[in-house]
């Protein structure tokens, strides 16, 4: 007698509902540009703004020097910060529009719909990157960077995105609403301002000072400022190493979690 077997359903492929999902999100990007435009630009101006503006005044702070050396290396992580705003909304809009329901009744890698929404804030990092250095070159920024620390400091900026990016993930399943989620990510959006990027932390109060210290966009600056300026580089890069990756597992563990719960 003959057996008669059904086909095989294929099951889900990682790398292509991946590459497909990152392809979603930047079709969206290209439709709305207006939240890709303002990430851009935002981060853009602040560095005109605390240049020409402030610059002035805590230029001595800073111990000689062009103010645009120092506050450069700083202002050039303000672009994971507010991509953290972006994903989350973007996340938290898929989740409340029943978009990610419909995904998950396919057959695809569910962890393919979160991943998707991080590599692509990491392709609109390189945008904002570009747009910030064009600008402080315009105005007289010059490090003493040779290729290979470029590079360094561009991994590691891509490093910081993909650490905030899964953590973003997790506020935008969380918050009830895109406007919520829009909120969540504000802390972060605050520390760089809260380090190193503007001035030594020593010229902060204590209690200030403490904090600015202890957060991640202190060791994170300096890093990015040792590569870019030849300053000292110290403990700094094990430390920023150090803090992707926990914030990275953490943020990864946390959406997976929710993204779990949030299916039963």
């Amino acid at each position: 007698m003959t057996t008669i077997t059904a086909p095989r359903t294929a099951g889900p492929a990682p790398f292509a509902d991946t590459f497909t999902m990152l392809r979603r999100n930047l079709l969206h990007a290209k439709r709305y540009p207006s939240m890709t435009f303002s990430i851009v630009i935002m981060p853009v101006v602040l560095l005109l703004i605390f240049n020409f503006v402030f610059g002035g005044a805590l230029e001595a702070g800073t111990g000689g020097g062009e103010y645009i050396d120092y506050l450069t290396p700083g202002m050039l992580l303000l672009l994971p910060a507010y991509l953290t705003a972006s994903i989350a909304v973007s996340v938290n809009t898929d989740t409340t529009k029943g978009i990610v329901n419909r995904f998950r009744t396919m057959a695809i890698s569910h962890s393919s719909v979160l991943t998707g929404h991080v590599l692509g804030s990491m392709i609109q990092a390189v945008l904002g990157l570009a747009a910030m250095v064009g600008t402080a070159f315009l105005i007289g920024f010059r490090p003493d960077a040779n290729p290979l620390e470029w590079l360094a400091a561009i991994g590691l900026i891509a490093m910081i995105v993909f650490a905030l990016g899964w953590l973003s993930v997790a506020f935008g399943l969380l918050a009830p609403n895109p406007e919520g989620a829009s909120n969540l990510p504000f802390p972060i959006i605050m520390l760089p301002f809260l380090g190193s990027g503007l001035v030594p932390t020593d010229t902060m109060p204590m209690g200030l000072r403490q904090f600015a210290e202890y957060q991640p966009f202190t060791p994170f600056t300096e890093t990015m400022r040792g590569l870019l300026m030849g300053s000292e580089i110290g403990a700094s890069g094990v430390i920023s190493v150090g803090w992707c990756a926990v914030i990275a597992l953490g943020g990864f563990l946390w959406s997976k979690s929710l993204f779990r719960k949030q299916s039963r």
